[in-house]
């Protein structure tokens, strides 16, 4: 089983890295900012689970093959920026529809699909992919085996500090959002902001190489 103290200093060193605003945090804000709060949290709930795949694989050693592939790694990260860029398109186009959410009833969006399309974020995430191929490895003790155990065990712990933290900036932008939505076109702008950051989001995305951290 993982040394107690090699859990913990993983968790400080993800906490650390999760506490800058990276990919996940910002397409967390700005599906919170286009869809509420509870768009929001279900945006992180399909994302952490995304993460936990990325987490599973690099357990089980798929982690690794994606890393050294430089087209497979491309594809993934081309995927993911596209993806969002999609949302953020759709966020803008449908600005508008969050005033009307909001003062008559209308048929509310699919909880499946907000987390679906969480979850495809979450699973073509390169910076979490490159963090959990390159960093979990340090933190292993291979002296007592069981390496895949040690893996999915840091992997959990990852995926459960990301959903925490992910949860509170859902909770805080979404909070933002009820109190703008006094406002038919300050909330129809809020949301294009939201959008308008996720496109931003998948742009970046593009730039991070397989070698980065």
């Amino acid at each position: 089983m993982i040394p107690a103290g090699n859990v913990l200093a993983f968790a400080l060193a993800a906490l650390g890295l999760m506490l800058i605003p990276g990919p996940s945090v910002l397409f967390v804000i700005g599906r919170s900012l286009a869809l509420g709060r509870i768009g929001g949290l279900l945006s992180v709930a399909g994302n952490a689970a995304g993460a936990l795949v990325i987490a599973a694989a690099v357990a089980l050693g798929v982690g690794v093959i994606v890393e050294q592939s430089i087209v497979l790694f491309t594809a993934i990260k081309i995927a993911g920026a596209l993806y969002l860029v999609f949302l953020g398109i759709q966020a803008i186009r449908h600005r508008n529809d969050v005033h009307a959410e909001t003062s008559e009833p209308r048929r509310p969006r699919s909880a499946r699909r907000m987390l679906a399309e969480g979850f495809v974020v979450g699973v073509s995430n390169p910076k979490t992919i490159v963090f959990l191929v390159a960093v979990l490895p340090q933190f292993v003790d291979y002296s007592r085996g069981g390496i895949p155990l040690q893996l999915a065990t840091l992997g959990a712990v990852f995926v459960a500090i990301a959903l925490v933290s992910d949860s509170v900036w859902a909770l805080v932008a979404g909070s933002v959002r009820q109190w703008f939505a006094r406002s038919p076109r300050r909330i129809g702008r809020l949301g294009a902001a939201g959008g308008v950051m996720m496109i931003g989001l998948g742009a970046a995305v593009l730039f991070v190489g397989s070698s980065s951290d």
